[in-house]
């Protein structure tokens, strides 16, 4: 599903952590959690491993896209997924890249400079984990 991803060997609270400095660092700032074992546990009985979705947004970005795009807000904000696995926590950025070809090509071509800078910057976020 992307390509934006790295597996960490260290605690989920201490990849989160890291995490979002790497991406304050890059100007996105979490602007919602999710905690994804906890809501099934509550709602369903059904016990899961630690997985969090974390919504990402970059203020200079999106401010840039809404005002291409209006309607843009659907596929804001970005988001990332922490999640405990037999490797350590995995950690998946959602891409911009792939997000945006749902749009139609007029669109894209208007969100392009947004998008491939999203994508350069939740690199760099991920490269400095």
């Amino acid at each position: 599903m992307t390509d934006l991803k790295k597996t960490l060997q260290t605690s989920l609270a201490e990849a989160r952590a890291r995490l979002e400095a790497a991406l304050k660092e890059e100007g996105f700032g979490i602007l919602t959690e999710i905690d994804v074992a906890a809501t099934l546990k509550a709602r369903l009985g059904l016990e899961r491993p630690p997985y969090l979705i974390l919504g990402a947004c970059n203020p200079n970005l999106a401010a840039k896209a809404l005002e291409a795009e209006p309607d843009i807000g659907l596929l804001l904000p970005c988001n990332a997924v922490l999640r405990e696995s037999g490797e350590g926590v995995e950690i998946l950025l959602q891409d911009p890249q792939g997000m945006f070809q749902a749009l139609p090509p007029e669109k894209q071509e208007v969100l392009k400079p947004v998008v491939e800078e999203a994508r350069s910057r939740l690199e760099k976020a991920l490269a400095k984990l």
